[in-house]
């Protein structure tokens, strides 16, 4: 990481377009913030658009904008993500989503720094700053006709690579203790069992699955410093009675409920809705037992990790 580091801080002043590239939950994001931070436009916008995110018959109007009246129901006039990231930066997330008839609009975009809303006559000047994010690789994805291989070249000027977890283990110290204070734990100690069990797991899912990891642990602690048995992973063989075999006995029933809707909460990234149907419980149970247990901050940092 001090290697990708050290090559995010001169392409943050420099002014170039970059790309973010490695799996899902390595940290992309946080580093699109800190090219932000790190560049002369520190003090205007910082704007996300989540190409993966966004339906695809919305995503044009939510990227440029649209007048009033442009379609049906479009009873206002709306400011896409790059009129809004004037004289900032647009971080655009899972790039490789975007679908191939936007793609093109998106290149001329950048080529004449000047955006048409929807249903609108009139240029407007997009000063922005491109930062790019994927999980996928653009060029075989353009090689493969899916991808506009001039919008990957546009996109390429300078590709970082970020690293997997499990490929930087020597930094799971300082991470655990960054994400226990993000989850409002910071005075939270870790023992060296549970230091070893969490070196020993492939971690597919990353940083934000080890966020969620220590997030159901911190359910079950009892004391000043998460152990190993606090922790509690899925066996490797998937089945039906593998709840069955995750080490429960002797935690009180409230610890082992508030654990399962911590982590229920990190898989649906903090939606209620599909957490409580994946529970088996209503919605309306659901934030009784998010009050009860005063999850709602923790809720809230599982949705945006």
């Amino acid at each position: 990481m001090q290697s990708v580091l050290g090559l995010i801080e001169p392409l943050a002043r420099a002014e170039v377009t970059v790309t973010l590239i490695g799996e899902t939950g390595t940290g992309k994001d946080v580093l699109a913030r800190l090219v932000h931070q790190q560049s002369s436009r520190r003090d205007a916008e910082f704007v996300v658009f989540d190409c993966g995110a966004v339906a695809q018959n919305l995503a044009e109007s939510e990227l440029f904008g649209h007048e009033r009246g442009a379609f049906t129901g479009a009873l206002a006039t709306h400011v896409g993500a790059f009129e809004r990231a004037h004289g900032g930066t647009l971080f655009l997330d899972e790039v490789g989503e975007l679908p191939l008839e936007l793609q093109t609009r998106l290149l001329r975009a950048l080529g004449n720094r000047c955006v048409r809303r929807v249903g609108g006559a009139v240029d407007r000047p997009a000063d922005v700053r491109i930062v790019a994010a994927t999980n996928r690789d653009l060029a075989g994805e353009a090689a493969a006709g899916r991808f506009r291989q001039d919008l990957y070249f546009r996109l390429a000027a300078a590709v970082v690579q970020v690293p997997a977890l499990r490929d930087r283990m020597e930094d799971l110290p300082l991470l655990v203790r960054r994400l226990l204070a993000d989850l409002g734990h910071a005075e939270m100690e870790l023992t060296d069992d549970a230091l070893e069990l969490l070196r020993s797991k492939r971690w597919p899912g990353n940083v934000r699955e080890l966020k969620n990891a220590l997030a159901c642990a911190l359910a079950f602690v009892d004391g000043a410093a998460l152990q190993a048995r606090h922790f509690c992973f899925p066996s490797p063989v998937e089945s039906k009675s593998s709840v069955a075999q995750l080490a429960l006995g002797g935690h009180k029933l409230e610890c082992v409920e508030k654990a399962a809707i911590v982590q229920t909460l990190g898989l649906t990234g903090g939606n209620k809705a599909r957490a409580a149907q994946m529970l088996g419980i209503a919605s309306s149970t659901l934030y009784e037992k998010l009050k009860k247990y005063r999850l709602t901050s923790e809720a809230k940092a599982e949705a945006t990790g």
